[in-house]
């Protein structure tokens, strides 16, 4: 195909697409992670992220990678916050003023895209960039009949790849070169997350919770090593003067011994004392534990009450507060990942199979519906109101708003069941049963006519609203008065009729009862 471009404006040769730029660097693939949490200290912690500063990024996201596995905390937290996005749904639509050329690439984009297999592991794999600040996925392509679509979407691990010596900022695949490769157009899906401001190798949100994360492991380590001793007592060796250094050893056995074993045997003359039992408390263990989940939870989430209730602070109102600041970081991941997936994704699929498009700014976008439906009640009570007061409500603004669609021309919409005939909603029931309930001062017609007329939209609609929709359709009155007798003669007055005849027969039985002729 010819005249195919990037997002930059580079010419895309379709050959190379079909076959995954990091095939061609097989080292990569023999690479296995180093594990830099193993024997982990402030000092080792300082040194990894300098170096991920300097360019060498591969140790911190190897221990990024360790702290999601060996901390729970942490990777129950993360999940919340990247599964959030996989529950809400997303749109291709037009750029603004959209011409009808453009409505219907957007229409055909979402129909190629919606055959994408596993496309909600593709949202979540992004979202990898939350913490390590980057994701990318490598996209390998094929032709099915006419169409380009994506054969396979991978995740690739982060130390993968390399920042360039210069801005510090572009991501290089990493092929042995001083700055690496440069990723191939239409190749990558490239997910750049701004968890904070700063060089790609510090934008992470693991940056972050790596220190917690330190200071969590040395009080675990500490909690271990009290439950070990606890309750047991201190045992005290004593060897008499002159001992030789196989005494020594033999008593520093037994005494080591006998804890585990509560059996041993030691030389005459020397002794085993055993003192008070191990004291103290786990509390200072657990609140220096508990406040590094906590301070955990307020950098992913934004608080801690949507993750763990602490029996003091938690109200709901300050739960719902909570909740709120996670529904805002929602909607920044979601508007971050939105225009990713339109570079790296919708943008390839329109140029490769639609074609025409001169610039990003017109293709088509993927957006997510983050917004949140209104309260059903108290809207229903609010816009009778309003309309009745003069003010002009379009009926879009109160779809979108309550999240109803507009009907299609055509289909089946929702309306008020009415009453079946002879029910009790019927106005000669109602009317019958007005009248045997009147006070002695009440005026009978009266009550009748009221209750008869209380029906009456369902009565004049067949008969009035074919009328006012003629008004409106023509443009004078002389084309009105030549049109009005066909439209009379189709229309159906049994409704109308059926009502008048039962006003008069609850009126009849009325005057049977009461007048007695």
């Amino acid at each position: 195909m010819v005249g195919i471009v990037d997002v930059n404006g580079n010419p895309i040769n379709t050959g190379l697409i079909k076959e995954a730029q990091s095939a061609r660097v097989g080292a990569l693939r023999h690479e296995f992670a180093g594990h830099p949490s193993r024997g982990l200290t402030p000092a080792k912690l300082a040194r990894i992220m300098e170096s991920a500063e300097q360019g060498d990024i591969r140790a911190q996201h190897d221990l990024f990678l360790d702290m999601e596995e060996k901390d729970g905390h942490i990777y129950a937290e993360m999940s919340k916050r990247k599964r959030a996005l996989l529950t809400v749904d997303w749109d291709i639509v037009p750029p603004r003023n959209a011409s009808a050329r453009e409505k219907k690439a957007a229409a055909y984009v979402k129909e190629l895209l919606t055959d994408v297999p596993n496309f909600e592991d593709v949202i979540l794999d992004a979202l990898d960039a939350i913490g390590h600040g980057f994701a990318c996925q490598e996209i390998q392509w094929q032709m099915l009949g006419r169409e380009w679509l994506p054969k396979t979407i991978s995740h690739r691990p982060q130390s993968w790849f390399q920042t360039d010596r210069e801005t510090r900022s572009q991501i290089r695949l990493r092929d042995m070169s001083l700055d690496g490769a440069e990723l191939q157009p239409f190749g990558w899906i490239t997910h750049v997350h701004k968890a904070k401001s700063g060089f790609l190798s510090r934008a992470g949100l693991h940056r972050v919770l790596a220190w917690p994360f330190l200071f969590k492991n040395y009080s675990v380590r500490d909690l271990a090593e009290f439950l070990e001793i606890y309750g047991l007592p201190l045992r005290l060796g004593t060897y008499p003067t002159g001992s030789s250094d196989d005494e020594k050893g033999t008593l520093l056995r037994a005494v080591t011994q006998i804890g585990h074993d509560a059996a041993g045997i030691i030389p005459e003359g020397m002794m085993i004392d055993f003192k008070e039992a191990a004291k103290g408390s786990h509390d200072p263990f657990q609140a220096m534990m508990d406040w590094c989940e906590r301070t955990q939870s307020k950098a992913i989430l934004g608080g801690t009450l949507t993750s763990q209730a602490d029996g003091k602070s938690s109200t709901n109102a300050l739960g719902q507060v909570h909740n709120e600041v996670r529904h805002d970081l929602k909607v920044s991941d979601a508007i971050q990942l939105a225009g990713t997936l339109t570079r790296d994704l919708v943008y390839p699929v329109q140029a490769l199979n639609v074609g025409g498009v001169e610039d990003l700014r017109r293709a088509s976008r993927l957006v997510f519906d983050m917004r949140e439906p209104e309260d059903f009640k108290m809207m229903a009570e609010s816009l009778p109101g309003l309309v009745d007061v003069g003010v002009q409500i379009p009926v879009n603004w109160v779809s979108d708003k309550l999240r109803i669609p507009q009907p299609a021309e055509g289909e089946a919409v929702l309306v008020r069941a009415r009453p079946e005939s002879g029910g009790a909603g019927q106005p000669s029931t109602m009317a019958t049963a007005a009248l045997s309930a009147l006070p002695p001062d009440a005026d009978e017609f009266d009550v009748l006519a009221d209750e008869l007329a209380g029906d009456w939209e369902r009565v004049t609609d067949p008969l009035i609203a074919p009328i006012i929709a003629l008004a409106a359709e023509v443009d004078d009155f002389e084309a009105f008065q030549a049109r009005l007798p066909e439209l009379i003669h189709d229309m159906d007055p049994a409704i109308l009729a059926e009502t008048l005849a039962q006003g008069q027969f609850a009126a009849r039985i009325w005057g049977k009862v009461n007048g007695g002729n």
